[in-house]
């Protein structure tokens, strides 16, 4: 058994049944383990935007990771736009990027690049696999960092030779942690806030809260207290509703976002890690150009939303908002 069958092998023991496919001749030992392994499906894709994006959306709908099956750094930087997404949205991806020969690559051959460079922004785990006898526990570790919940990007990198050298056998996949529970008493408090003064709040979906579940939960909440719903801009371009809730988006300009807010009294943050900013320009500003006159200065609790942002700089020549 070669390096790359060893690593077929530990992704179906450890659930990851699909992978979406753009290979090149650095991966052609591990697209024959593809087609050797049973209880693997290849998806052959011909760009990899389309492999990373069809992995995201199979990863959404089914709450399991996907792996995809990249040519090199380049390949990988093709598909970064939806992994960078995925990412925001705490989908959990396999990714399995092919390498020269570990013995090849100081010669700087065509289309050799920083991998792990170009990975590490659109990835929760990086690593590259060192020798074939490797390749399996590396996997298992790979599959166990993108199920750490609420969804992890993994990135496992195969150079050539540890694909067709011989490798192990199956890697056993450690079992993922518990879910984060929210405490009890944010819950209660919240059921309470909702109950009393639903017309005057807003549920704010965002992360996993997006996925089918959790949004058929929001609308039956909706449809009992009276509370609004909306989402986080940048996690709900792929399944804003799913379906089942239409969920608006929060504007993404400041004075719209500002005016769907206003009578928003009490907020409650839905799949949230952290606290959520709304703004991109928080500081906004507007040079005097064609009579136009300077934008009212930011309230302070939107300027503390992001509170590195600077003001705008721009020349009176240049666009007058920013």
């Amino acid at each position: 058994m070669n390096g790359a069958e060893s690593l077929v092998r530990t992704l179906v023991a450890g659930g990851v049944d699909v992978c979406f496919t753009n290979p090149g001749t650095s991966e052609m030992h591990f697209v024959a383990a593809l087609d050797r392994v049973d209880g693997m499906r290849c998806v052959l894709g011909l760009f990899e935007g389309v492999v990373t994006g069809a992995a995201d959306g199979y990863a959404r709908m089914l709450d399991k990771p996907a792996a995809t099956l990249l040519h090199l750094g380049p390949g990988l930087g093709n598909g970064l736009a939806n992994l960078h997404n995925a990412k925001k949205a705490s989908v959990p991806i396999v990714n399995i990027v092919g390498e020269h020969a570990t013995y090849h690559i100081e010669y700087d051959s065509p289309l050799t690049a920083d991998i792990e460079g170009i990975a590490r922004p659109v990835s929760h785990w990086v690593k590259t696999s060192p020798s074939a006898k490797e390749v399996a526990a590396d996997g298992a570790a790979a599959i166990q960092a993108a199920r750490t919940s609420p969804g992890q990007i993994a990135t496992l990198i195969l150079p050539a030779n540890t694909a067709w050298n011989e490798g192990t056998g199956i890697a056993k996949t450690a079992a993922p942690a518990a879910r984060h529970k929210v405490d009890d008493a944010a819950i209660e408090n919240a059921a309470r806030v909702l109950k009393a003064n639903g017309k005057d709040a807003m549920l704010m979906m965002t992360g996993i809260a997006l996925r089918e579940k959790p949004l058929e939960l929001a609308g039956r909440i909706a449809a009992a207290t009276g509370c609004r719903i909306s989402a986080q801009w940048s996690n709900v371009r792929m399944q804003r509703g799913a379906g089942r809730v239409f969920i608006p988006r929060l504007p993404y300009a400041v004075d719209p976002a500002l005016n769907v807010l206003k009578d928003v009294k009490h907020l409650v943050l839905c799949g949230a890690r952290q606290p959520v900013a709304f703004f991109a320009y928080p500081d906004r500003c507007c040079k005097k150009r064609s009579g136009r006159k300077r934008l009212p200065a930011p309230s302070p609790w939107i300027r503390s939303a992001r509170p590195w942002a600077r003001p705008c700089r721009r020349t009176p020549s240049s666009s007058t908002n920013r």
